[in-house]
């Protein structure tokens, strides 16, 4: 696993396969896909240089020169790896020989980065724009821990970004924080209406000073409208915080008044769209921010979820499955209007959504991922989870996100091998060429793709497919064994200025009887649970009728089959690879993971999750599918523990990071001696420190993670033991023979245990 590891250091890629299979047939023998996990923005090893120019590109296939390219230093000519194109160096690369050489040669800056002096920003305004929109129909209690989050994360925003608010009930209110002494104004929307771009700039008095265009498109800094209309209602941080602070001091509960028996009338839909109109017309081009703040569901106008009366529950997973949600469909369709404008204007939606109900994340989620936007979900905007993650958004020192803008993402590879799609927070920009596959899956039919927002930890699943159909003989693939591949992204970083990370990758193929060997030795089992898990996640949301069980079982039984070793038709003679060994455990956890186990999760929390594992790299995504467990004692230190049962014991400490719950689970023995203070006696000082080494290791977890995640501590038999309980392997339940461990715990679950599991693959991989 180390070196997959050392790979990822130096290019940010894992791959499933890092040899590759060499025909089309043996592809898809090999049951999980050819495919890359990227994370275009993972910090470079500092050792990597910034290149102040601009990069050499080949004049055929416009790849750029990297340390795959053959060059001929005589005749100062370069062969492009891709398409075997010769190219001639530039005049200023003359002085080139082989004790001399660029960095981009270099063999061991396969990934490198170039500042582009030449490229404008897409946009006049360089600074980040962030438009706060809030939803007033919550609870006082709620606008009190909403406006302090508010407050606080205001202080944290950069003296030169710009900021906007626009709040929201029944109506859609845009405040105009420039009034400079004046009366503040606010312009106000009927969140019942379908509104226009060109309806709202007339409301907002953008036609005043200036005719509106004879050609169709609002106005905006880039075609010369006035620069003060945009200063009404966006304003440097350093300029409107006292505005801004003095709105969200009178900051009162939506007064449109709401019967007992109905919900809020909240038009969520309504004032999204006011916000992508009114950014589109003042920073086109720009990377804008929405941050919507939602406390509840949409009730109202276009977008809603629900309707007004209480007798109506929201949606669930049924009703989605029954296609007996009326209002989903509908809402759906309004989102992914709106996620195309959005990602034509270059701007991002993030979503806070913290309520104890539902507030349409599921419908949201596809602006959300195309823009490549942040979610967080919380049951409070008074709880940790949100007020920790909101100023982790605008942290510039510890654990910053490093939100970055105006990406675009471009892939080059080698003739026989095609791209499928991309699942992960992009949108496809439809540049259709000779790369693309005929089969597509996710953002898909394309070579390029747009990420208006993206930060260092936002990660790519790209799905290759092998065009090779006939096995290449022995001498052809001595000379040429290798597939290149060239991911190349533009951005703009948060200093306004212009960059492009290149990486270029080489993998061995190989082809014929022998091939099994080679492909297992190049097999990381992570990076393979991760590109299943986004597989599963992207078919049961567009596939009718999809099994995911059924599916990921029979996956799981073919790669055993076909890769393991056994006497037909005898199961105890079966064995895998060390590469291939964890592989039966990580398809255990992903079928009982809340991915794939919709029950006891709403829409929203599905979609949620699936968001976060769908930007998130590849040790990330496997703590949510497969978590890990640390354990705590007196005679040891701090272990790593079985995801199992028989892992409690009473005189243990457990820390479960399931990622988005973190549990320090206290053993019954240790609960009581805490209860009794023995932690505070000098004499115990070594008690103390045991229960303080997991709450220390909880808290580093807790401070460097995005969203940040929920911390639960608990006691065994308590009632918040539940979310330790759930992770882990019934191997002791409360219908199985083995003899209790004392002082241990059975589950009281009828889920089968990894044991019967592994039992039931081996019998049916060796039919």
């Amino acid at each position: 696993m180390t070196e997959f590891l050392d790979l990822e250091t130096q290019d940010a890629v894992r791959m499933p396969w890092n040899v590759l299979p060499g025909t089309k047939q043996e592809a898809a023998q090999c049951i999980i896909p050819i495919s890359a996990i990227y994370t275009p923005l993972k910090p470079l090893p500092k050792t990597t240089p910034l290149l102040p120019y601009s990069p050499l590109r080949c004049r055929n296939c416009r790849s750029i020169l990297n340390p795959f390219s053959i060059v001929d230093f005589s005749t100062k000519i370069w062969i492009c790896s891709f398409c075997l194109h010769r190219n001639h160096f530039p005049h200023h690369y003359q002085s080139i020989t082989e004790d001399n050489l660029p960095a981009e040669l270099f063999p061991q800056y396969t990934t490198i980065e170039y500042e582009l002096q030449n490229e404008k920003p897409p946009s006049p305004i360089t600074s980040q724009v962030f438009l706060f929109v809030v939803d007033t129909c919550i609870i006082e209690e709620e606008i009190g821990f909403l406006r302090s989050g508010l407050s606080r994360a205001i202080g944290e925003i950069p003296g030169n970004s710009l900021v906007g608010l626009i709040t929201f009930g029944r109506y859609v209110c845009v405040h105009e924080l420039g009034f400079f002494g004046k009366i503040p104004k606010v312009y106000v929307f009927n969140g019942s209406k379908e509104i226009s771009k060109d309806q709202v700039l007339e409301q907002m008095g953008f036609f005043l000073k200036k005719a509106r265009p004879a050609t169709g498109g609002g106005p905006g800094t880039r075609d010369g409208h006035l620069q003060d209309n945009v200063s009404r209602f966006l304003l440097p941080a350093s300029e409107c915080e006292f505005a801004v602070n003095s709105v969200l001091d009178e900051l009162q509960r939506d007064a449109w008044p709401v019967p007992g028996d109905q919900r809020a009338a909240r038009c969520t839909g309504t004032a999204l769209s006011v916000s992508a109109h009114l950014l589109g017309a003042c920073v086109p081009g720009c990377g804008a921010r929405i941050m919507a703040f939602l406390g509840g569901p949409s009730s109202e106008g276009p977008g809603c979820i629900v309707s007004k009366s209480l007798s109506e529950p929201i949606r669930s997973h049924k009703d989605l499955d029954k296609d007996s949600a009326p209002f989903y469909h509908k809402a759906v369709k309004l989102y992914e209007g709106l996620s195309k404008q959005l990602v034509h204007q270059g701007h991002v939606l993030d979503v806070f959504a913290c309520a104890l109900d539902q507030v349409g994340v599921a419908e949201l989620k596809i602006a959300v991922e195309r823009t490549g936007g942040l979610v967080v979900l919380a049951e409070s905007f008074g709880h940790s989870v949100f007020k920790d993650s909101l100023v982790r958004v605008f942290q510039s020192v510890d654990n910053e996100l490093s939100l970055s803008s105006n990406g675009m993402f471009e892939v080059t590879c080698s003739k026989d091998v095609k791209i499928q799609g991309v699942l992960g927070p992009c949108a496809s920009l439809e540049k259709k060429g000779p790369l693309c596959a005929d089969t597509t899956i996710g953002q898909g039919g394309t070579t390029a793709w747009k990420m208006c927002g993206l930060d260092k930890s936002s990660s790519l699943c790209l799905i290759f497919d092998i065009a090779k159909k006939e096995v290449p003989d022995v001498t052809s693939q001595a000379v040429n064994n290798q597939f290149y591949f060239q991911f190349l992204t533009y951005y703009q970083n948060s200093t306004g200025q212009m960059r492009l990370r290149a990486t270029t990758l080489s993998r061995r193929w190989v082809t014929g009887s022998g091939c099994i060997q080679d492909l297992t030795a190049g097999f990381d089992q992570e990076a393979a649970v991760v590109v299943m898990a986004r597989q599963v996640s992207f078919k049961m949301e567009t596939e009718a009728e999809f099994d995911p069980i059924r599916w990921l079982d029979k996956s799981l039984i073919h790669l055993c089959s076909h890769f393991g070793d056994y006497q037909k038709d005898n199961p105890s003679s079966f064995v895998l690879s060390p590469r291939l060994s964890i592989i039966p455990q990580f398809i255990f956890n992903l079928r009982r993971s809340q991915f794939v186990q919709v029950f006891n999760n709403s829409p929203d929390e599905t979609a949620y999750f699936r968001m976060v594992m769908n930007r998130e790299d590849v040790a990330n995504s496997v703590v949510m599918i497969q978590p890990s467990l640390i354990t705590y004692a007196f005679n040891c230190g701090a272990e790593p523990a079985l995801l199992d049962v028989a892992s409690i014991a009473p005189d243990r400490i457990l820390l479960l990071d399931s990622y988005f719950t973190v549990v320090v689970f206290h053993g019954s023995t240790i609960a009581q001696w805490r209860k009794a203070g023995y932690q505070n006696e000098p004499e115990h000082e070594a008690f103390a420190q045991l229960l303080r080494a997991p709450a220390d290791d909880a808290e580093a977890i807790v401070k460097e993670r995005f969203p940040v995640p929920r911390l639960v501590i608990c006691d065994q038999h308590g009632s918040q033991a539940r979310f330790l309980l759930a992770k882990l392997n019934p191997s002791a339940t409360y219908h199985s023979d083995a003899p209790l461990v004392p002082g241990g715990d059975i589950l009281f679950t009828d889920d089968v245990s990894f044991e019967v599991f592994f039992d039931h693959l081996q019998r049916l991989a060796v039919q």
